[in-house]
C-alpha cells in the first residue's frame, strides 16, 4: 500500500510511520522539513509549506496513493486544498486527525460528546486572550472537517474524519505527563488547580496510531467521523494518584484556587495541564461498535509511558517548572493557613 503521511516526524506521526513500513508499506512524508525525521532512505519525502497558496497540490504533482492520513489540517483552506490536491480519485482514502475541541465551541456541549453532538449553536468568540485562542483551534478544524464533507458529498472524496481528545504517550511533544511526573519525583507537593475533581477522558497514542492502520480503505469509513478515547474516567485527582503510585512515591496533592496560582504568576495550565478547561471528554461508542475500537486500560499505558520516560530521562525540565520555587512556596503558605485554621481558639 501506498500511503501519504502529511506531518509524520513527531509524537502519533512518528509510531504510523514506523508501522506502516513494519507492515512492508511504501511510505511519503509531506512536510516543510523543519524537524527532522529518523527514518533514513525508507521514506519518501516532499517539501511543502501548506500555508502558501496553491502548495500542497504542486508540491504533490497529480502522485496517487492508496491512502493518506493528515495530521496538519487546521483550518476549512487547508481541508479544501487536501481534496483538491487528492480528489479525482488520486487517493484511495483520506484520514483528517481531528480534535474535540470542535465540541467545545458548541453552546451547551454535552459532556461526555458523541459524533453527532457537533451540530448546534456555536459559541461567541471570547474575550479572554487564551479562551479565544482555545475557542479558534476549535473552531478552525471545524472547517477543515465541514471542507472535507462537503467535498464527500460533492465529489465522493472518500475522507474519514478521526476526532480526539488530550493524547498521552512516548515522546510527546508538548511533554504533559511528564509535569506531573517530575514534581511526583521531586518530592511534592502537586498543587492541583480547584481540587482537581473534574473527570479526565483522554487517549493513548498508540491506541490512535493502531486504530488508524485497521480502518485504511474500509469505505464504510468515507463520510464518518469518529471519536476515539478511553472508557475510563477517572478524576484528575484519581489518575495522578494513579501515577504516584507507579512511582512508588506519595501522591501528596495539595488543591489551589486557580486565583492564588495567578497571583504568584503561575500559569494554571502550565503547571497542570490536564487542568485546562478547553480539555474535551468524549464518547467512543460508535468507534467501538463500527471499528472495534479498543482502548488500552489505563493503568497499562500510564506504566508503559512513564517506564518510557524514566528509562530515557530527558536532559532539561518540562515547560512550566522553572516556577517550581513558587509553587513550593504557595503550597508552604496554603499549608500553614490551613493549620492556623485548625487550631482551637485561644
Amino acid at each position: 500500500m501506498r500511503v501519504l503521511v502529511l506531518g509524520g516526524t513527531r509524537f502519533m506521526g512518528h509510531f504510523l510511520v514506523y508501522r506502516l513500513l513494519a507492515a512492508g508499506h511504501q511510505v511519503t512524508l509531506l512536510n516543510r522539513g523543519v524537524t527532522p525525521d529518523v527514518f533514513g532512505d525508507r521514506v519518501a519525502r516532499i517539501r511543502c509549506d501548506r500555508t502558501t497558496g496553491g502548495g500542497l497540490e504542486q508540491a504533490l504533482g497529480g502522485r496517487e496513493f492508496d491512502a493518506a492520513v493528515d495530521f496538519t489540517a487546521y483550518t476549512a483552506a487547508d481541508g479544501r486544498a487536501a481534496a483538491l490536491a487528492l480528489g479525482g480519485g488520486r487517493v484511495g482514502h483520506y484520514v483528517m486527525i481531528s480534535t474535540g475541541s470542535v465540541y467545545l465551541v458548541r453552546e451547551g456541549c454535552p459532556r461526555p460528546s458523541r459524533e453527532r453532538d457537533d451540530d448546534g449553536p456555536l459559541l461567541p468568540e471570547p474575550a479572554d486572550e487564551e479562551d479565544r485562542a482555545a475557542w479558534a483551534y476549535g473552531m478552525n478544524k471545524r472547517g477543515c472537517e465541514e471542507a472535507l464533507a462537503a467535498a464527500w458529498r460533492g465529489d465522493g472524496f472518500p475522507a474519514t474524519v478521526l476526532r480526539i481528545p488530550m493524547v498521552n504517550g512516548e515522546r510527546d511533544p508538548h511533554r504533559r505527563l511528564e509535569r506531573y511526573i517530575a514534581r511526583v519525583l521531586d518530592g511534592g507537593p502537586l498543587l492541583v488547580p480547584d481540587g482537581g475533581e473534574h473527570p479526565v477522558r483522554h487517549v493513548y497514542s498508540g491506541d490512535v496510531v493502531r486504530a488508524i492502520v485497521k480502518l485504511l480503505l474500509v469505505p464504510s469509513t468515507f463520510g464518518q467521523a469518529y471519536n476515539l478515547c478511553m472508557e475510563e474516567t477517572p478524576t484528575l485527582a484519581e489518575l495522578l494518584a494513579l501515577v504516584a503510585e507507579l512511582l512508588g512515591a506519595p501522591a501528596r496533592l495539595a488543591p489551589v484556587d486557580r486565583a492564588a496560582l495567578r497571583a504568584r504568576g503561575i500559569d494554571p495550565v502550565a503547571m497542570s495541564p490536564f487542568s485546562d478547561p478547553w480539555m474535551s471528554m468524549l464518547d467512543p461508542a460508535k468507534a467501538r461498535a463500527e471499528l472495534g475500537f479498543q482502548h488500552t486500560p489505563l493503568r497499562r499505558w500510564l506504566e508503559t509511558v512513564i517506564t518510557s520516560l524514566l528509562a530515557n530521562p530527558p536532559s532539561d525540565p518540562p515547560p512550566g517548572y522553572e516556577r517550581r520555587a513558587e509553587e513550593r512556596a504557595l503550597a508552604a503558605a496554603l499549608h500553614g493557613e490551613a493549620r492556623a485554621g485548625d487550631a482551637d481558639p485561644a
